[in-house]
């Protein structure tokens, strides 16, 4: 599409978001942790701090004779004064120690859009999630990710971490590169994205319903996906080629159309569960299984944390997930596999795991009249002659 211009960093607000700086010293937090340490005997040889948006990060050096063994044990301690101990730091000999700041700074979506390391980057689908506690802007790649699991209490930033990742794509992506699946269950969240209908959004065919909000409808979509994930194979097989990348690539030099990725993203997944019982399980999971190399991604989200969603056949297929602040430590550990997240602040604090290693994060904002100036901004674009519509199924099952 020739005629059609990506979206502007113009777009979006460029205003400081909240107060403080990177250069500020935390001195209540290091008074605070030189203490804490002294009190329970810790010596050590330097500290030193990597203040974040909304995290002061210390890394201890602790003397000769101190067991990072016997620091670990007193993480229950640390943990009722709201500090998480990362005990010893990964690849070093030292122990890590996060302290919430008392203001926090939110991240403005558009330093993260705006960096060279998005403008620049030659990563396939990429998104911005946020800021490091060292500040560093984190960018990922969702095709290396494969799925993104995505939970926590409710409020705690969910949704908007999906409006980023949206927003990342829509910056980068061209309509006929990407098209969306958008699964709305709470019939609230998605809606702004209806003006995007003959740009990015995939329909079934004869079907009004551009955000699906209706269980039964999910159900047919993730059924239809399911065909279209076979589709894809047999096109790539016939290719001789083992992944999208390569299969538009080859598309490229012999002059044929592109296939676009698609992303489903999944609102509240346990209440299409609750719903619809374990056949939607059943049709995450063969999607999960495969059809990432045939440009098929999915975001899930989630604020009821329990086993009977968040199952383990359902994690091993989703290797990156966000955790935001939960409740319990057992909550934590049905979505990380570990304790952390019972600790976080709120307000988009984040643990961000990739095949198990995990950082803190402070995720992007982006405001609703942001998002809503966006997709007006799209929908006055010129669209695709013929929408994108995926395989009519009588979903019969699988």
């Amino acid at each position: 599409m020739n005629d059609y211009n990506l979206p502007k960093i113009d777009l979006l607000n460029d205003e400081v978001c909240g107060p403080g700086n990177e250069h500020e010293i935390d001195t209540e937090n290091n008074s605070r942790l030189v203490k804490l340490l002294n009190d329970h005997g810790v010596r050590y040889i330097q500290i030193r701090a990597l203040l974040g948006p909304a995290v002061t990060f210390y890394e201890v050096t602790p003397d000769k004779g101190v067991s990072i063994a016997g620091v670990k044990r007193l993480e229950q301690k640390f943990a009722e004064l709201g500090i998480r101990v990362i005990a010893p730091v990964a690849g070093k000999g030292t122990i890590g120690f996060e302290v919430c700041k008392e203001q926090s700074r939110l991240v403005n979506i558009r330093t993260l859009l705006s960096s060279s390391k998005f403008r620049e980057s030659d990563l396939e689908l990429p998104i911005a999630i946020g800021r490091t506690i060292s500040n560093e802007a984190l960018i990922a790649d969702l095709c290396k990710m494969r799925h993104l699991l995505v939970a926590g209490a409710t409020g705690t930033g969910k949704s908007v971490c999906l409006h980023t990742i949206m927003t990342s794509l829509l910056f980068q992506k061209l309509p006929t590169q990407l098209k969306l699946v958008l699964i709305d269950p709470k019939q609230c969240e998605f809606d702004v994205y209806k003006k995007l209908e003959d740009h990015y959004l995939a329909k079934l065919p004869g079907d009004n319903e551009s955000i699906i909000t209706d269980a039964d409808n999910a159900v047919g979509m993730l059924s239809s996906l399911c065909i279209e994930m076979d589709n894809r194979i047999n096109r790539l097989m016939s290719a001789k080629v083992r992944n999208i990348k390569e299969f538009n690539k080859k598309c490229c030099d012999d002059g044929k159309r592109e296939i676009p990725y698609i992303v489903i993203v999944i609102d509240e997944y346990s209440d299409l569960v609750a719903a619809k019982g374990k056949a939607v399980e059943e049709y995450i999971i063969r999607l999960a299984q495969r059809a990432h190399a045939v440009g098929i991604h999915l975001i899930l989200a989630t604020q009821r944390i329990s086993y009977g969603f968040i199952t383990g056949k359902l994690k091993a297929n989703f290797p990156a997930r966000i955790a935001f602040r939960v409740i319990t430590s057992a909550d934590s550990r049905t979505i990380l596999d570990r304790e952390g997240a019972q600790l976080l602040k709120g307000n988009g604090d984040m643990l961000f795991s990739v095949n198990g290693q995990t950082d803190r994060v402070q995720g992007a904002y982006i405001a609703p009249s942001e998002t809503e100036q966006l997709c007006d901004y799209i929908h006055q674009q010129p669209a695709p002659s013929v929408p994108y519509l995926l395989p009519i199924t009588n979903d019969e099952g699988i």
